[in-house]
């Protein structure tokens, strides 16, 4: 009998050889303080990438979550620039990343249009939306809305618990319940998931709305870190995201896949750019060695897929 090795293997492998290489070269590189702070950045783009993970298993690709970052960002800080209390500041980030993936699921589920021209449309639309309203100015937020009105280190704190109970959650519904099987079996062949009566359209719907409601939450939690909300936030988001689960063994045609593998794969992206810094190499080498991480893992993929 064959035994199938973890598709996330070759990633613990790599990470296990990076923080070995770190911890015997620059030990600083593991100090508490900067370490909280540079997981606390990366916790809003783990909670994207969760969903964005759920959208390629579905055998879709979403552009457009860097602008429904930056929309729902705007709106949570517009709110809290009036006075309105955290939890209706989150709650109308949450609601405009749910009408913005729920607009991305209705053109791809209901009038079966392409999702990469559907999403390239919409991140076009709504940053150039925020480009006329916003004219780039940044909206102030008032004293005691950044970290929950608590010190710096509790703020972080939880952040990053929050973040990775999120993310637990929909890695444990991913595999465990019905509906988030119910991805997998879309992604993996939707004719076939159709006549074993699981409905594709309203699965990939489901699965649009569900990004946009990560996109939001992420953009709320983003606001909290800054004292100012910048209209050009999330700028790139959309590359990282679906680099973090490519690399983390996220198939991009769909069907197979685990969420776990999207965590693995951002801390390794993440990691990489702290760590030239640390080793003395020059920084426009991080994009070089970013590209060729990914490339590899595509191509680990077409092998693997392949073979079987």
């Amino acid at each position: 009998m064959k035994t199938t090795l973890p598709r996330e293997l070759p990633l613990v492998l790599a990470l296990v050889l990076v923080f070995g290489l770190l911890a015997l070269v620059a030990p600083e590189f593991f100090d508490r303080k900067p370490l909280m702070s540079r997981f606390a950045q990366e916790a809003p783009v783990l909670i994207v990438a969760a969903g964005t993970s759920l959208v390629i298993i579905v055998r879709q690709i979403d552009i457009s979550v860097g602008s429904q970052f930056a929309v729902s960002g705007i709106v949570a800080g517009m709110l809290a620039s009036y006075g309105a209390g955290v939890a209706t500041c989150a709650a109308g980030a949450l609601g405009a990343g749910l009408l913005m993936g729920a607009i991305n699921g209705l053109c791809v589920a209901t009038l079966r249009l392409p999702s990469i021209v559907v999403t390239l449309a919409t991140m076009v639309i709504w940053r150039e939306a925020l480009r006329l309203t916003q004219q780039g100015q940044f909206i102030n937020l008032p004293s005691g809305f950044q970290w929950f009105g608590l010190t710096l280190e509790s703020g972080q704190m939880i952040q990053i618990s929050a973040a990775l109970a999120l993310f637990s959650l929909l890695a444990w519904f991913a595999s465990n319940v019905s509906a988030g099987r119910f991805i997998y079996a879309v992604g993996s062949d939707a004719e076939a998931a159709r006549l074993s009566g699981i409905p594709p359209r309203i699965t990939t719907f489901a699965a649009f709305v569900l990004l946009g409601g990560l996109c939001g939450i992420a953009a709320f939690m983003n606001a909290l870190q800054t004292p100012q909300v910048d209209p050009k936030s999330g700028t790139g988001l959309e590359m990282k995201v679906i680099a973090a689960s490519v690399v983390g063994g996220i198939a991009i045609n769909g069907g197979r896949g685990r969420l776990w593998g999207a965590f693995l794969g951002l801390l390794l992206l993440t990691t990489i750019s702290p760590a030239l810094t640390y080793l003395h190499v020059e920084a426009y080498w991080e994009k070089a060695v970013q590209g060729s991480i990914i490339l590899l893992a595509v191509i680990a993929e077409t092998i693997r897929t392949r073979r079987v």
